[in-house]
């Protein structure tokens, strides 16, 4: 069984005890947190496809913890003119560990 979710403007294929890398979601770590927006629901050959959400279907997961991913480095330069500018970004994700999904 797998559904496609809709997580903070981001479409994921999530199945049961999966573990899956979103944005940063404010809440507290070992919370529950419950996604409403599903997108699509397979559980074999039965496939359900929502338009636009698959009406009653959610989506349950376990927040196991917070972190920041690896530091991007953005560079910006024109040539011949003296122009050189660089900067980090550290992104902030949540880790979440799928517990159910409701069809």
């Amino acid at each position: 069984m797998y559904a496609v979710v809709k997580i903070k403007g981001h479409q994921y294929r999530v199945q049961p005890e999966a573990l899956l890398q979103v944005e940063l979601i404010d809440s507290e770590v070992g919370q529950t947190v419950t996604f409403d927006e599903v997108l699509m629901v397979s559980d074999g050959d039965d496939v359900q496809v929502g338009a636009p959400h698959v009406a009653g279907a959610t989506v349950e997961a376990e927040i196991i913890e917070h972190g920041r991913s690896r530091k991007i480095v953005v560079f910006k330069k024109k040539r011949r003119k003296n122009y050189r500018r660089k900067n980090g970004h550290r992104q902030g994700y949540t880790q979440l560990k799928i517990t159910g999904i409701n069809a």
